[in-house]
């Protein structure tokens, strides 16, 4: 059983708090069930969007465990702008989480998977 969205998003950014980073809610989605969509930001500008990997990255044995993998990097956002907005008009129930890990990775945040 995975646990709904609302509580998963509420995990992470407590996670990202606590290891002395910030974050944010963009757009709530569905609280059961929504896509989650995590947009980064570093000092310098760059951005990136994590969303969920495709069916085939799973692992059997953790089916539960959600999959993220990198869908757009860009300097000034427009690219990844406009990647949500393609996402919202496909699912308007998508939750978006900015995050600004601080001295934490990503990786050790999420399970980012590779293509």
């Amino acid at each position: 059983m995975r646990l709904t969205t609302d509580f998963w998003v509420s995990a992470l950014l407590r996670r990202v708090f606590g290891e002395g980073g910030f974050g944010a809610i963009l757009n709530r989605g569905a609280l059961e069930a929504g896509a989650v969509f995590i947009l980064t930001r570093d000092r310098f500008g760059r951005s990136n969007l994590y969303g969920p990997a495709p069916q085939t990255s799973y692992d059997m044995a953790r089916p539960g465990e959600r999959q993220f993998s990198l869908l757009e990097s860009d300097d000034d956002g427009t690219a990844i702008e406009k990647r949500l907005e393609r996402e919202r008009r496909f699912d308007p129930d998508i939750w978006v989480v900015e995050i600004e890990p601080g001295k934490t990775e990503i990786v050790d945040l999420v399970s980012i998977t590779t293509p």
